[in-house]
């Protein structure tokens, strides 16, 4: 098999103890690393993961949060981004065990300042997916490679799943951690964010509710993605991993 073309490597940086209104969380600081082995192109970032209780030994309520400066820290109307961080560090306290993994993925991936020309648009009558692609973004420009090694990192085989992106869904079953169940990410909708919530269910199928684990198992054939696990301890785990990735093949290198 011909080796894929971008290799990978993330490491830890920081691990800090920080109190929240709703819990002391352990706060890990992760750098990642890649490399195109065609081109030579490298590049990085960041992402951090709160972390609560036992992770490992049953299923810990997992959210995977793309940064949102206007939501989180002006408290934009506009989005439900507030609002669903703090219902997913309320319940990951509530039930004594879980991660949140926070990548700087501001605007579904195009940054901050392409998420402003995009709410120009969207000022103007565009809705958020015709907004992106007016600029010449995808749809959603994320991907989620980097939460997918930060939870082997944390040795989770099975998680709790918080989200109404169907990607999330398919980015974690690709990788082989099962999903016990889907939790949905219901917050209340205002006249500022009730187009957008629209947008999202009607153009990118976001879900509503929770979904048990045998609806998640009956689509895990349809995502078309493998992931090979190394044998025993050496899958990874330690102050620095490594992953070789392509097309939709993800393997521990």
């Amino acid at each position: 098999m011909a080796r894929p073309p971008t290799y990978m490597s993330l490491k830890q940086i920081a691990d800090v103890y920080l109190p929240t209104r709703w819990a002391t969380f352990r706060l890990l600081g992760f750098e990642a690393h890649r490399v195109d082995r065609i081109t030579g192109m490298e590049s990085g970032e960041t992402a951090l993961a709160l972390v609560l209780g036992d992770v490992v030994n049953s299923p810990p309520i997992v959210r995977i949060h793309s940064q949102c400066l206007t939501g989180e820290v002006f408290h934009s109307l506009r989005c439900d981004c507030h609002d669903q961080l703090h219902l997913a560090l309320r319940a990951i306290a509530d039930y004594g065990a879980g991660v949140l993994i926070y990548e700087h993925q501001e605007g579904r991936g195009i940054g901050l300042m392409e998420k402003l020309r995009a709410y120009e648009l969207q000022d103007q009558g565009l809705d958020t997916v015709d907004a992106n692609l007016h600029l010449g973004h995808a749809v959603d420009q994320r991907d989620y490679v980097v939460s997918i090694q930060i939870l082997r990192f944390l040795r989770i085989r099975s998680l709790r799943l918080i989200t109404n992106n169907p990607e999330k869904v398919r980015a974690v079953l690709a990788s082989g951690i099962g999903i016990a169940e889907r939790i949905g990410a219901d917050v209340p909708h205002n006249a500022y964010s009730a187009q957008y919530l629209a947008c999202k269910r009607q153009k990118l199928g976001h879900m509503s509710g929770s979904s048990s684990d045998s609806t998640i198992r009956d689509n895990r054939t349809d995502h078309g993605v493998h992931l090979s696990e190394a044998d025993g301890d050496g899958i990874g785990h330690g102050p620095e991993i490594s992953a070789a990735l392509g097309g939709n093949t993800w393997q521990m290198s």
